[in-house]
């Protein structure tokens, strides 16, 4: 919120005799410096390979600013990924940080700017509701920030701005640190794991919270708040806005506005990852019987989907190209499409109908974002070649529209994806979300374990 939003209706005595008596008092606070992150070797590394692709040039990486949410609200604030990474700041970075590259004989001298903690020998720490003490509590200090992140530090009030320098939005700055983050460091990978461990947990606490929610008005809310309230528990918040589709919102691809009820016989698909305060997400999505029981014709389409995700996750090694693994799912969703006589007669291979029934792509890489590294070029992403320490989703899906005449009554509703999150190693892959029930079997044990 900022200082000024409320200045019409502020309640703060600006007398000199206020401020001597709120300035005054006050004991000596220890502001211990912290032992260096884990992430500020990596980042570091990061920094220096960066800045060897600018050589001779002043960059300026900024974390973004405080967005109004409503009037003098603000949503809380996230640190952009590319400042993030090459900083390893991330949770409890301050709104408004910059770090500078700055050209030198060696390469780049790089400082991290943000404004201090407003101390109080000034008015700030009772009167400025941005950066006051009382407003947001204890802020860290340029020491304490550069002991944790092993990195220079310096007051934003001595940035000054040159002509020539490039930013953050700077297209080839924003490709460049897509491109980077398509192989993941060993930090990385260790956070990635993480965090798919605690959405493991925030997915028992949504079977936890599935019987309760059957029939309620809102049923689907109840199942989001769920696995979102695990998420501030385990991890800093949700990595993307929780879709939590029951019955025919199943086939809704980004149904996120889970105001919807379901009952026995119901699916209800979950599309869920928890962020950790490093910023790495998980993305994994599970259809689950309501009932902790698959109808038959919800079984087919069930296995279906498996089928084309494990064909999918089958051939994932590195040298082959990134499209490939879509294609690989592809193949059994067209062929169970013409198996069931889905597509009509004559329509040719080459025509895609399948496509209807599964629009989306089977994988994005994944990391800070979600959607990670969005802005590298065609030929490094979907027709990239895989390389060990590269993370993405395989999430194939089914979805069968409440109004589709093409497709038999008893299919229609039905929405089925199953997403796992996997790891390219030097001789194939892992399925870093294994442990999250994924057969057809062992999603109803698990769903029923939860209804005792």
């Amino acid at each position: 919120m900022s200082k000024s939003s409320n200045r019409n209706r502020t309640t703060i005595d600006d007398s000199s005799a206020f401020t001597d008596a709120i300035m005054s008092g006050w004991d000596v606070r220890e502001r211990p410096l912290p032992q260096a992150r884990a992430a500020s070797s990596f980042a570091a590394a990061r920094r220096a390979a960066f800045g060897r692709h600018f050589a001779g040039k002043r960059i300026v990486i900024e974390a973004g600013e405080l967005k109004t949410r409503s009037n003098d609200t603000s949503y809380p604030f996230r640190a952009s990924t590319e400042f993030s990474y090459l900083t390893g700041w991330g949770a409890d970075a301050e709104p408004g940080a910059i770090l500078v590259f700055n050209p030198s004989a060696d390469g780049h001298e790089c400082v991290l700017y943000f404004r201090q903690a407003a101390g109080r020998d000034t008015i700030e720490f009772y009167a400025n509701s941005e950066i006051g003490e009382f407003w947001v509590g204890p802020r860290p200090t340029l020491e304490q920030v550069s002991a944790a992140l092993a990195i220079a530090t310096d007051d934003l009030s001595n940035f000054t701005p040159t002509p020539g320098e490039l930013y953050r939005a700077d297209d080839e700055v924003a490709q460049l640190l897509s491109e980077m983050r398509l192989v993941k460091d060993e930090y990385e990978i260790s956070q990635m794991r993480e965090a798919i461990l605690a959405t493991r947990g925030g997915f028992e606490k949504i079977l936890d919270a599935l019987p309760g929610a059957i029939g309620q008005a809102r049923g689907e809310r109840l199942v989001e708040g769920a696995f979102n309230g695990h998420a501030r528990l385990a991890g800093n918040t949700v990595g993307y806005e929780t879709i939590a589709a029951s019955a025919e919102h199943s086939c809704v691809l980004h149904w996120t506005k889970n105001d919807g009820s379901f009952s026995d016989g119901d699916l209800i698909l979950v599309d869920a990852g928890i962020e950790l305060d490093s910023l790495y997400t998980a993305d994994i999505t599970r259809t689950l019987p309501v009932s902790g029981e698959f109808s038959e014709t919800q079984r087919q389409v069930y296995q279906a989907v498996l089928d084309a995700a494990d064909a999918a996750h089958a051939i994932v090694r590195p040298g082959i190209k990134f499209h490939e693994v879509h294609a690989a799912a592809m193949q059994v969703i067209s062929a169970r499409i013409r198996e069931w006589g889905l597509i009509p007669a004559g329509t040719s291979e080459q025509a895609g109908f399948h496509r209807r029934f599964m629009v989306h792509g089977t994988s994005h890489h994944l990391g800070m974002d979600v959607h990670d590294c969005a802005q590298a070029r065609r030929d490094m992403y979907m027709d990239g070649v895989l390389k060990p320490g590269m993370v993405f989703t395989i999430e194939p899906g089914l979805y069968f529209q409440p109004d589709d005449l093409t497709v038999p009554a008893e299919f229609r509703g039905i929405g089925v994806r199953i997403e796992d999150d996997v790891l390219v190693t030097e001789n194939g892959s892992i399925n870093l979300s294994a442990s999250i029930p994924r057969t057809a079997a062992d999603v109803e044990a698990w769903v029923q374990q939860h209804r005792r």
